[in-house]
């Protein structure tokens, strides 16, 4: 309705002078405000530096969210208000679980984690709610290959509660669907409705690489192609040899996309902690087959609920639900005792746990029990080995006992040595390390997953074993010894002069970079700097690729 002291004929003439404006300026979004490209250097800046050089400055501001020695630095910047619609993250992605840096200087990293709990959570929701494009610089973050895939237990499991087996497999493939959970669907999930992700199915250009090619795409791409929401040809054929692909976010639409619902219960901010125990267990009283294939998301809030001293009484009460329900803590221990896999049985078992399941000496038990079946049936492998030694302290020699008294080990096998000698065995202790100059690769494989946990015993021990490899043949087994030895940061001076006169002998360069890799990282300044400089200079072999580890190690010794 009119305001009564309007006139019909300034009403036309103001409408009038409004069109006219429109004509001369152009469209009413040609000055719109900026849109705002998110970068997440976690390694390279070279991507980030490439949107920052090319975008225009009236069109485009370029905000970096990571602030160097903060750890805090994503909740920083959730906080700040920021609003994105692009998003840049360039750093190593090659295990899946998060974007990593090889540098020395910045030690910035982001989880996938914690991308999870700011897509799911309110709180943060300027950074990923409005995006249209993001860019994932990294090897595999769009691999479509399942993360993880049912094993043969989930089959069992299917079986014993009264599937066919073929039903069973109907069955284990539904979850291996819903579950399987590759990086490129975890990535869609945490980018929820956004257009495009660009990513990489496999190996990913370094940043040098992208840089340059990057250069080429701003040079030739159509303006406002950034944040635009749509897929650009010229930027997928330039990185087309690197693997790139264009996926669209998760949206209703997808199947099993309820299944973001379940992350998010874990991942969110907003629900109490009591609150997100309650969905656990809710998860827990589901078929036990389901709990398996969400372990990964289990363990990982369950490793932020705290001990029992700083628990609230609404989180006791919570977790005292689960501890007092029998009949998901019955499947749950029957399914984790028929796991295939001992890393898979060792993990549900500390869930078990910190649930409340079990007390900390049943889970001894329960892993001593694996250990000596796995022992029995001759199965247990350097995997075990590694596993026995990463989860237990070498102290545990009553352990060992145990293993011994019940007949289950053998300690002339070397696996089973060391074994034993990973929970405190002495006698096993020094079968083990003499395996390292061993010449079966396979035997000074299993030393080297011991010595990566355990250190040696003293002086003596290390003599002995510097001058037992010195005699080792050239070879694969001599070079795995010589870096076991570098891990072990040497400071005595006689095996040092041991491992040092080694080097003018070696007849590859892998040799001579291992030796130099051990002194490296020993205590070289109680040799003689001169005269080692002088001999690595005459004696090193030419490197086909420049520069190397020699060259390093002469120079700090001839700068000391």
């Amino acid at each position: 309705m009119l305001p009564s002291t309007a006139r019909p004929g300034s009403i036309f003439a103001t409408a009038a002078a409004l069109l006219s404006c429109l004509a001369l300026t152009g469209p009413l979004d040609a000055r719109a405000a900026p849109k705002t490209v998110c970068t997440i250097t976690v390694n390279s800046p070279d991507e980030r530096d490439s949107f920052q050089r090319h975008l225009p400055r009236d069109g485009y501001r370029v905000v970096e969210l990571v602030q160097r020695g903060r750890p805090d630095w994503l909740a920083s910047a959730c906080r700040s208000g920021v609003t994105c619609d692009a998003l840049v993250i360039s750093g190593h992605f090659d295990n899946g679980t998060e974007f990593y840096t090889d540098s020395f200087v910045n030690r910035e990293f982001l989880t996938l984690h914690e991308m999870q709990t700011a897509s799911c959570s309110a709180s943060c929701n300027g950074l990923f709610s409005q995006l249209k494009e993001v860019y994932l610089f990294g090897c595999n973050t769009l691999k479509s290959e399942p993360t993880q895939v049912p094993s043969d237990e989930v089959l069992r499991s299917l079986v014993r509660s009264g599937h066919s087996p073929a039903d069973a497999k109907r069955l284990s493939a539904q979850l291996s669907e819903r579950y399987g959970q590759s990086t490129r669907d975890r990535l869609r999930h945490v980018f929820k409705n956004v257009p495009v992700l660009y990513g990489f199915s496999s190996q990913a250009p370094l940043g040098r690489s992208a840089g340059p090619l990057l250069e080429r795409y701003f040079r030739s791409a159509p303006a406002g192609e950034i944040a635009s929401g749509r897929a650009s040809p010229t930027l997928l054929g330039l990185f087309a040899p690197s693997s790139m692909v264009a996926v669209a976010g998760l949206t209703a639409a997808d199947p099993n996309a309820d299944f973001r619902g379940d992350v998010c219960g874990l991942a969110d901010d907003k629900p109490s902690p009591a609150q997100k125990i309650a969905f656990m267990h809710k998860v827990l009283q589901r078929d036990v087959t389901d709990v398996r294939m969400f372990l990964d998301h289990l363990e990982h809030y369950a490793t932020s609920i705290g001990s029992a001293q700083t628990r609230g009484p609404e989180v006791a009460a919570a977790l005292a639900a689960i501890q007092a329900d029998q009949r998901p803590r019955d499947r749950y221990l029957e399914f984790a005792r028929d796991a295939d896999e001992a890393a898979v049985q060792t993990r549900m078992m500390a869930l078990a746990r910190t649930l409340g399941w079990l007390s900390p000496a049943q889970e001894q038990t329960e892993f001593l029990h694996m250990i000596a079946d796995r022992m029995g049936r001759g199965s247990l492998s350097p995997t075990e080995v590694d596993l026995i030694c990463a989860t237990h302290p070498g102290s545990a020699s009553g352990q060992a006992q145990q293993l011994l008294t019940k007949g289950a080990a053998r300690p002339g096998d070397l696996t089973h040595a060391a074994a034993l000698a990973c929970l405190g065995n002495p006698e096993s202790h020094g079968r083990t390390v003499q395996a390292l100059s061993s010449p079966r690769d396979e035997e000074v494989a299993i030393a080297q997953i011991y010595l990566r946990h355990r250190p040696l015993a003293g002086v003596g021990e290390l003599r002995a074993l510097t001058s037992n490899i010195g005699r080792m043949a050239a070879g694969e087994a001599q070079l795995r010894a010589l870096d076991t030895l570098a891990r072990q940061r040497l400071a005595d001076p006689q095996s040092l002069q041991a491992i040092a006169g080694l080097f003018p002998l070696a007849r590859s360069l892998e040799a001579q970079r291992a030796i130099a890799g051990i002194l490296i990282r020993s205590d070289y300044r109680v040799l003689a700097r001169a005269d080692l400089a002088r001999t690595l200079s005459q004696h090193r072999l030419k490197s086909p690729t420049g520069s190397d580890v020699i060259d390093v190690l002469i120079r700090l010794l001839r700068s000391a």
